[in-house]
């Protein structure tokens, strides 16, 4: 580990960076064959930890310095007496003058070196070491051939420093990519194995740090801070012995049309179970019966009553606009009023729609919070489009409106102009079910009304929106996960640091 590692623990790197902290090591270091000994030798640790009883090994080279890492590896895996191959395609032969070291330093102890002929031998495990950190294109038809061999082949894949096909910058794969058990990754984290695609390929993750110093890292600016729920923490102090509710925030719920009631109602139950002191709601008249005897400890108005939904705004500390809201007559006006009021804002589902296409200025710090379908309109793009970078796309977002952006799903990021982006190491495939992100409305809206900054609130929100569904879902499975079983779990991880 870098000496003093503590500051490098949840920093999230892109290759660019990662380059300079290579190139600066290797200088320090005087010879840059040391790192490949080191990544190589790290990597055969993990195996042995993992796999110990995997005696057929094949390991899949590229021609660049990844590869070079695989040769390494493949050299420990000899000198231990298991029986390994080294497989390469004929164009991938090493290339760099590292990997060819490395090549012919198993070479000489007798390792067994082929060209892959479309199938690769029966093992107990297979070593990717195709492609690194530098690989960002669709792969080739004959590298897209290996990938599909590795992925069908049945055994455990083990995939050094990034999955190859995975693009270590953005987590997409622009094409064929392997399906790795697990991956180890170099020196530091990789932001783009933290969302999007990159999670269905990297699998279980490890970090080898290969003993860089503290001074290697001078100056290298990290892309993005991965958050845990041990973060949580960070934010969520015990409150002092004289609290009131009026201390702890009011928040105002907006939405809630013909058929959507229930999206209106579990954006008030999260908000007050997330910490708010106060939550009303502005609703249709007909949910208001329905929802005081879900949550009697709402208050509840019929949006009819424009007075009184001007004085909820007035006394709001923060807003939550867009659960159920709908686009139609009813709700334009309703969205139209809050952004107005110049109130702290959370702005999501229906209100990211009209936004999209009724674009106002929001107000200082608002926050919005955009699944791709919905951040793909409000760029006017697909989501496809999103999904292929979605760190440049929640910059977009960030700059398009001025805003907070919690671009939501797998490795949910959190973005804002003048902070380090958040991406949220948290969260499972139960999630994706209607009414999730109302929850997470609430959340984050009840965060702001308590205080917090717009950015913390973002994130804070969104870790503990996502750990609270990793606990129900650890409870009873994510097949049939339901956003009202966050509910528990919410006050659950609100209060983990006034349990200390």
């Amino acid at each position: 580990m870098p000496h003093d590692a503590a500051p490098f623990v949840h920093a999230l790197y892109d290759a660019a960076a990662l380059r300079q902290l290579e190139s600066r090591a290797a200088q320090r270091l005087g010879d840059g064959f040391e790192l490949m000994r080191r990544a190589g030798a790290a990597a055969w640790r993990d195996v042995l930890a993992r796999w110990p009883q995997a005696m057929r090994i094949a390991v899949v080279c590229g021609p660049g310095n990844n590869g070079g890492d695989g040769y390494v590896l493949a050299r420990h895996a000899k000198d231990s007496g298991r029986d390994v191959r080294v497989l390469h395609l004929p164009e991938h032969a090493p290339r760099a003058g590292l990997a060819r070291r490395a090549a012919d330093e198993f070479a000489v102890v007798g390792g067994s070196i082929v060209e892959f002929d479309q199938r690769l031998p029966p093992c107990d495990l297979i070593v990717d070491a195709l492609f690194g950190i530098g690989f960002s294109r669709e792969p080739d038809a004959a590298t897209r051939a290996v990938i599909a061999a590795i992925n069908a082949h049945g055994a455990p894949v083990f995939a050094l420093d990034v999955p190859s096909g995975v693009d270590a910058d953005s987590g997409s794969a622009p094409g064929a990519a392997v399906i790795a058990t697990h991956t180890i990754e170099f020196i530091a984290s990789k932001a783009g194995l933290r969302t999007g695609a990159a999670l269905d390929h990297a699998g279980a993750l490890s970090l080898a740090p290969l003993e860089l110093d503290a001074v290697d890292f001078d100056g290298v600016v990290a892309i993005a801070e991965r958050l845990a729920a041990t973060d949580l923490a960070r934010w969520l102090a015990p409150r002092p012995r004289d609290s009131h509710k009026g201390r702890n925030g009011r928040v105002l719920c907006i939405g809630g049309d013909h058929g959507s009631g229930g999206a209106i109602m579990l954006c008030a139950e999260a908000a007050l179970r997330s910490g708010a002191g106060l939550v009303e709601v502005a609703t249709r008249e007909r949910h208001v019966a329905p929802l005081l005897a879900r949550l009697p400890e709402a208050m509840v108005h019929d949006v009819g009553d424009i007075e009184a939904l001007h004085a909820a705004l007035d006394r709001a500390d923060a807003v939550a606009l867009g659960p159920g809201l709908g686009r139609g007559d009813w709700g334009l006006p309703l969205y139209e009023r809050a952004i107005a009021s110049g109130k702290p804002l959370l702005l999501d589902a229906d209100a990211l729609n009209l936004l999209a296409t009724r674009p106002f200025a929001l107000p200082a710090d608002a926050v919005i919070t955009p699944h791709p379908g919905e951040a793909a309109r409000l760029l006017d793009t697909t989501t496809a489009d999103i999904q292929r970078n979605r760190f440049a796309a929640a910059r977009a977002l960030c700059e398009r409106y001025a805003c907070v952006v919690v671009l939501k799903g797998a490795g949910t990021i959190v973005m804002s102009a003048h902070e380090t982006p958040r991406v949220i190491a948290a969260g499972n495939p139960g999630m994706a079910v209607g009414g999730m992100g109302d929850v997470l409305s609430g959340v984050i809206a009840a965060l702001r009304a308590q205080g917090m900054k717009a950015f913390d609130a973002a994130a804070c929100g969104a870790l503990l929106h996502s750990s609270a569904g990793d606990a129900a879902a650890h409870d009873g499975g994510e097949r049939g996960l339901l956003p009202s079983d966050l509910m528990p779990w919410l006050r659950h991880f609100s209060n983990q640091e006034a349990k200390r």
